[in-house]
């Protein structure tokens, strides 16, 4: 009983701090870890982006920049577009009805509006569409060094606009990834923004790695390098693109405020969505796994004293009997132990 007792402790000492964990064996794990990667929007970041820039370009201005942005992005679920939306709805303009509409996945979105081909999104969607986006480089350098996400807009095969947005990091964030620093495991991003963006959102953080312009079909593929590498990963995702790639990796882990998908396939789930309980969950597995080894040294010091006075024939059957009941019973109140466990 030296191991189920402490881990069904465990888990239950889990599901108290708001950290629901699949089993033992995920609590087993956990304590091996040598790298946490965690997905940036929606995780590290509230995943609430708001419309902080936007320059115009070609024969569009301002307002009929954001309106076109705006009508592509009403047919989007990504959190960038609700930005523009929001950013749209508080300047007064509404969206215009889209035909043909089409979302790219990690590129953008195209459509038509008013009887114009419009496309929106990154780097990648223009030049496939042989639109030059020299001209408006330096604004996307500025906008990036900024941590901002620069997306850009064409209209009728010429470049429109550059709309930037920020999405704020979560407060807990910092705390979280100097608490897995300080327990010696490695911190890494995973992102499909640009380089200059997540490199500005991991400075911030003080990431020990940062791996961006990723694909959402690519994030599995991230996961294998780094396991094969050597590395006991976590993935720590929220949306349904993370699912792969949770799924992928040694250990998953699920904001308990994210979709279904990243929920059912996580091994832990974080109820209180906060990237803190990372660390809670991790010195858990590692207080649970401690409690195992004193568990089964206990026992086999018992055992190796008491079998040969037995053996021997100095030890009442009586006594010997007590013995390992209170043996039993000590393993037990060894287990209930971890209820007292700090974790903070």
């Amino acid at each position: 009983i030296a191991t189920p007792a402490a881990l069904m402790v465990g888990v239950g000492r889990g599901a108290q701090a708001g950290i629901l964990i699949r089993g033992g064996e995920i609590l087993e794990k956990a304590e091996r870890l040598t790298t946490v990667v965690f997905d940036k929007t929606g995780t590290l970041t509230r995943g609430e982006p708001a419309l902080t820039d936007l320059k115009p370009g070609g024969h569009c201005d301002h307002d009929q920049a954001l309106r076109l942005a705006a009508s592509l992005e009403a047919g989007s679920e990504h959190p960038l577009a609700e930005a523009i939306l929001r950013g749209a709805k508080e300047t007064g303009i509404a969206p215009c009805a889209v035909q043909g509409f089409e979302a790219v996945p990690g590129h953008g979105v195209r459509g038509q509006v008013e009887g114009r081909k419009v496309l929106f999104g990154n780097r990648r969607l223009m030049e496939a569409a042989g639109i030059d986006v020299t001209s408006v480089g330096p604004d996307m350098e500025r906008f990036q060094a900024d941590g901002k996400t620069a997306m850009l807009l064409a209209c009728d095969g010429e470049l429109a606009a550059v709309i930037a947005v920020a999405d704020t990091i979560k407060p807990e964030a910092r705390e979280a990834v100097r608490s897995l620093r300080a327990e010696g495991v490695e911190v890494v991003m995973l992102t499909g923004d640009n380089a200059r963006t997540a490199a500005a959102i991991g400075r911030a953080l003080e990431i020990d790695r940062v791996i961006a312009d990723v694909l959402p079909s690519d994030k599995a593929r991230v996961i294998k390098e780094l396991q094969q590498g050597g590395k006991v990963v976590a993935m720590v995702g929220d949306g349904v693109n993370d699912a792969p790639a949770l799924a992928t990796a040694d250990i998953g882990i699920a904001i308990g405020s994210g979709s279904d998908v990243a929920k059912e396939t996580g091994g832990i789930i974080l109820v209180r969505s906060d990237v803190r309980d990372v660390v809670t969950g991790i010195r858990l597995s590692r207080a649970t796994m401690r409690t195992i080894k004193r568990n089964l040294f206990w026992a086999f010091i018992y055992n190796a004293v008491g079998v040969p006075i037995a053996a021997f024939g100095f030890l009442n059957p009586i006594i010997a009997a007590a013995a390992m009941a209170l043996s039993s019973l000590s393993v037990i109140v060894n287990s209930a132990l971890l209820k007292r466990a700090r974790l903070q």
